[in-house]
């Protein structure tokens, strides 16, 4: 199952895709957000192209379980998403996501403005990653 994860931000939303079998995930690319309608006609192109099965929305959480201050307006972006699209969305908890990124591509060696072009697709492909892990997809050597 080909799955589309979604790392939700203000100004980007980070994406990472699996492979077509499920179980590995790759950052992919960062679209520009200047409006949900404009975000959800380009992932609906995307979801086609890659002929997308399962979309997968990271959702803000503190690190105490509970939903952050962005979380109703992910929440509001997954309700219009889910009203423009025929696929299952499912939520995650994004938490540290983006930390965890940036610490990798810091570790990569790469400076701070080639981290921030990437930093929310590593997120989403760390979000999926846990995602398809957790529905046991991953080769048992990979654990």
């Amino acid at each position: 199952m080909k799955a589309l994860a979604i790392d939700f931000g203000e100004r980007r939303i980070g994406l990472a895709i699996s492979d077509v079998e499920g179980r590995y995930a790759i950052p992919w690319k960062t679209l520009e957000r200047r409006n949900d309608r404009q975000v959800i006609r380009e992932l609906i192109a995307l979801v086609e192209e890659e002929s997308i099965e399962l979309i997968v929305i990271g959702e803000p959480k503190g690190l105490d379980g509970i939903p952050g201050d962005q979380a109703e307006r992910v929440a509001g972006f997954t309700k219009k998403l889910g009203e423009a699209i025929d696929l299952p969305i499912e939520t995650a908890d994004e938490c540290l996501t983006s930390r965890e990124a940036d610490s990798r591509l810091r570790a990569a060696g790469l400076d701070s403005r080639q981290r921030r072009e990437r930093v929310d697709a590593v997120a989403a492909q760390i979000l999926l990653q846990e995602v398809l892990d957790r529905r046991g997809k991953s080769c048992p050597s990979d654990a």
